[in-house]
């Protein structure tokens, strides 16, 4: 038989959680953001379940093709634009919406060849210091982008760097108001965290990420569950051996556990070569037979593991949930220090997937 660890994709959380966007910002229209492959989760198994989307939002050119392939006819945005001009005949022949952040696309633009207008999201950088124009150069940048023959409408973007936390959003919007004052166009500005926690940012389009995915953009601080979203991915596993510990006894790599009373542990068919995270510590929450428990020792290539004492009932081939339904993967991304989304983009190809 297969080696036991699987991910399922659940089709119906994602849709549910489109949902909880359009609620949120219902006179807002949606990207469904879907790059790196739908945050792990693939663009194949997670277009059925958000294709009620307005629009895509993504990076790569081929992800946008494949979702032509499926048979998507809406808009696709390009989030970080084109990067050279043999980009624009794709972009052209599968009808795609690019965001433009930079002086060096106006001038890719002003000598490209469309068959038809090329819609743009044109990019201010209003404090993140990553892509656009600043507030003082955005006026400059959008009078010629209406200037060049091949672009359509355009629609004036930015992005937040703290809707999710303390800082909030609000000197970004003071910078955004002042760089776009007098300027035409639909807004495109929110987030997952400010389409849920900043309503005055909503504009025309939200391009919700994150919570699509059933993981919340302030991690265990505000939970999912609280949020109405539904995990959309779960991993799960087996127990593949049991060890009768003493006290005393150390287990894993490093030595890093020592077993201060006699304990039972569980192995489970899963590692940092699956995509689960090996800088999880010890107490790293985790199910066994639908028990809470905590992983002991560190994470190995292929395996790793868990304290049964809570579960006395277990047994080899007891299933395992890393994350997912039942194991909120907030929880298990802030025990490794990180986040929900590197979680589920770190997902291996050898994990084998099942779309529900």
């Amino acid at each position: 038989m297969p080696r036991p660890i699987k991910v399922t994709i659940h089709t119906s959380a994602l849709a549910h959680n489109l949902d909880v966007a359009r609620r949120h910002a219902p006179n807002a229209k949606v990207w469904a953001v879907v790059k790196a492959n739908a945050y792990g989760h693939g663009i194949d198994h997670a277009y059925p379940g958000l294709r009620d989307a307005d629009g895509f939002g993504l990076l790569d050119l081929e992800e946008a093709v494949r979702l032509r392939e499926l048979g998507w006819a809406g808009p696709i945005l390009l989030l970080e634009g084109f990067f050279e001009p043999s980009d624009l005949a794709i972009v052209d022949k599968y009808g795609l919406t690019t965001t433009v952040h930079s002086d060096e696309q106006l001038r890719m633009l002003e000598t490209a060849r469309l068959s038809k207008p090329l819609g743009i999201q044109l990019k201010m950088n209003t404090g993140m210091n990553r892509l656009g124009f600043t507030p003082e150069r955005f006026r400059a940048a959008w009078e010629r982008a209406r200037t060049i023959p091949g672009v359509g409408q355009i629609v004036l973007m930015t992005h937040f760097s703290d809707a999710d936390g303390e800082r909030g959003i609000a000197y970004q919007m003071e910078a955004f108001e002042r760089g776009a004052r007098d300027v035409p166009g639909e807004r495109s500005l929110a987030n997952s965290a400010a389409t849920l926690f900043h309503p005055q940012a909503h504009g025309a389009w939200i391009r919700p990420g994150i919570m699509l995915y059933g993981s919340s953009p302030k991690g265990t601080a505000v939970t999912a569950e609280s949020l109405d979203l539904k995990p959309t991915m779960t991993l799960e596993s087996e127990l593949i051996g049991i060890q009768e510990v003493p006290a005393g006894s150390t287990i894993g790599y490093g030595s890093v556990f020592t077993a201060d009373v006699p304990m039972r542990v569980g192995v489970v068919a899963c590692g940092y070569a699956d995509g689960y995270p090996r800088v999880a510590p010890t107490g790293t929450p985790i199910l066994v037979d639908g028990v809470r428990t905590r992983t002991v020792g560190r994470v190995s290539m292929d395996m790793l593991g868990v304290d049964l004492g809570p579960v006395p009932q277990a047994r080899v081939g007891s299933p395992v949930t890393l994350w997912g339904r039942g194991m909120p993967i907030d929880e298990v991304a802030e025990s490794a220090g990180t986040l929900g989304y590197e979680l589920m983009c770190a997902v291996a190809r050898r994990v084998k997937v099942d779309p529900q």
